[in-house]
């Protein structure tokens, strides 16, 4: 899931590597570079993945220790930590990293191995965006949710004034995280109807 989500904000940094070697290095070195970097990247993420899976069952754990209400709120929770640290030096400082120029990163060496800059970039977009991903657990984890993520790392990543839609989503988490809170009954009963029968939904 989160390479899928993931890959279309990636794949620009892996073709733009992918240049870069193949005019310093012959094509087959640089190809195996290239794999090389993508490897380590890939690599960040799966310890990535194994922390979230690990976060799933705690919070599966916890859900079932609670009641609707409390976990809901727990929810929210959630979601205004996720918008609040759209707002930190560290999250500014990730992203920066992640939309510069391969060739103009801090992290960029020329004597740096493939590995180590995988490793790097890896990191930084992890710092950038895991709680854009834990988000996704009060979010419901549903294919929608998925690409209302997606698109804010990628508007994050692309456009032209990156601050301004880190800082939408985080006003948009934080608010949403806050009804959460305040009124978890609206998100109890919205799930109770998405569960019930069609016909009972009509009556």
């Amino acid at each position: 899931m989160m390479v899928a989500m993931m890959f279309l904000t990636t794949a620009p940094m892996i073709l733009t590597f992918q240049k870069v070697q193949t005019g310093t290095q012959h094509p087959d070195d640089a190809l195996g570079s290239t794999w090389v970097f993508v490897t380590a990247y890939l690599l960040v993420w799966a310890i990535a993945g194994l922390a979230a899976y690990a976060g799933i069952l705690a919070a599966e754990s916890a859900s079932s220790a609670l009641d609707p209400v409390s976990a809901a709120q727990f929810g929210g929770a959630v979601l205004i930590v996720a918008g609040l640290y759209q707002f930190t030096p560290l999250k500014e400082a990730c992203l920066s990293e992640c939309r510069t120029p391969i060739t103009k990163t801090s992290w960029h060496r020329d004597k740096a191995g493939a590995f180590r800059m995988g490793l790097l970039h890896g990191a930084y977009c992890v710092g950038c965006n895991w709680l854009l991903f834990a988000a996704l657990f009060p979010l419901g984890m549903t294919i929608g949710a998925m690409m209302v993520i997606t698109l804010i790392i990628l508007a994050e990543k692309t456009l032209r004034w990156p601050t301004s839609a880190s800082y939408t989503a985080a006003v948009i988490l934080v608010l949403y995280g806050a009804l959460l809170i305040t009124s978890p009954q609206l998100t109890i009963q919205k799930n109770s109807n998405a569960h019930m029968p069609v016909e009972m939904q009509m009556r």
